[in-house]
């Protein structure tokens, strides 16, 4: 069976990174060549002391400031060697065959065209979390901006899977990137994740420049995982209302035409923040209010650079 590489990127996630490290140690030390954790300058002691508590080819990284997901995960996939690369998040916990499962699935010669592997998240009381989407375009982002995927699902599908219970196995267009399993062949060949995106969509984006280059993402369903959700994001809520819409400008202007892309900018820059605190005001959320003046204060502020990315196409 061949061996994986493990790459997770740790901000402040505490004692989760622990028990996702204890998961790995008891069910997947056949199966892992090394385990990369790359901490993006966190401030708690989540790293300290990780090496020598777990019997793992581990090797830490600890940048001296946040440089964000994709280029962390860029950073740490660059070290192994092994043919398959899994971008696990510190927030999952392996079960006993959540590796060799999956790594059986993608070695059989009927797969060899699926390009990315993703396994069924289950919550702390076992609910199945409906985790895989479609491919964003400028109607589904557009929806999100004004409510319309919750007030009429049905007319207005959500950019994630809702609808479907996840139960079965099935080609997606995109797996969750908390359990992100990639062939390394394919990983190098599209140049990896485009740090662009500091943090959202930069899975997205891949799983879409994989299946531009005949790639198949697959969804296991017979083999689990534990993800919590939310993560260490839930700490900075209007940060993480920023990198969203950031990445999703960046997205927009990647992949859409030039005039979606820009209709989408200027909805996303002038039309969503009134209907939020609109809402806000609404169900007398006052701190939801502070929070999106807070948030879009920064992407106002960051659009003079977020454009100079767009137009240059760098990937820094």
């Amino acid at each position: 069976m061949s061996q994986i590489d493990i790459v997770i990127v740790n901000w402040n996630s505490g004692e989760l990174l622990a028990n996702c490290l204890e998961s790995i140690r008891r069910h997947g030390v056949a199966e892992v060549a090394r385990v990369i954790v790359v901490d993006n300058a966190s401030s708690d002691a989540s790293v300290a002391g990780v090496v020598d508590l777990f019997d793992l080819p581990i090797e830490i990284i600890k940048n001296n400031e946040n440089q964000g997901f994709a280029r962390a995960c860029n950073k740490g996939a660059s070290l192994g060697k092994a043919p398959y690369i899994l971008f696990l998040n510190p927030d999952t916990v392996l079960f006993k065959e959540t590796l060799s499962n999956a790594i059986i699935f993608m070695e059989q010669e009927s797969n060899q065209q699926v390009g990315i592997c993703g396994v069924q998240l289950v919550n702390e009381i076992g609910e199945v979390s409906r985790t895989c989407a479609r491919f964003p375009t400028p109607g589904i982002f557009y929806s999100k901006m004004f409510g319309l995927n919750r007030l009429f699902p049905t007319l207005f599908p959500s950019h994630h899977m809702t609808e479907w219970d996840h139960m079965n196995s099935q080609s997606v267009d995109h797996v969750m990137g908390a359990f992100f399993l990639v062939r390394r062949y394919l990983f190098e060949t599209i140049n990896g994740f485009d740090e662009r995106f500091f943090v959202y969509l930069e899975d997205v984006d891949l799983s879409l420049r994989a299946h531009q280059a005949g790639w198949r993402s697959y969804y296991l369903a017979d083999t689990q995982a534990y993800h919590k959700g939310g993560g260490t994001s839930e700490q900075v809520k209007a940060t993480r209302m920023f990198y969203s819409l950031r990445s999703r400008i960046l997205y927009g202007y990647k992949h859409f035409s030039w005039c979606s892309a820009t209709a989408l900018m200027m909805g996303t820059l002038v039309l969503e923040p009134v209907a939020r605190c609109a809402l806000a005001i609404f169900n007398k959320s006052y701190l939801q209010v502070k929070e999106t003046f807070h948030g879009y204060s920064m992407l106002w502020r960051a659009l003079p650079r977020l454009l100079f990315f767009i137009l240059n196409g760098s990937r820094q």
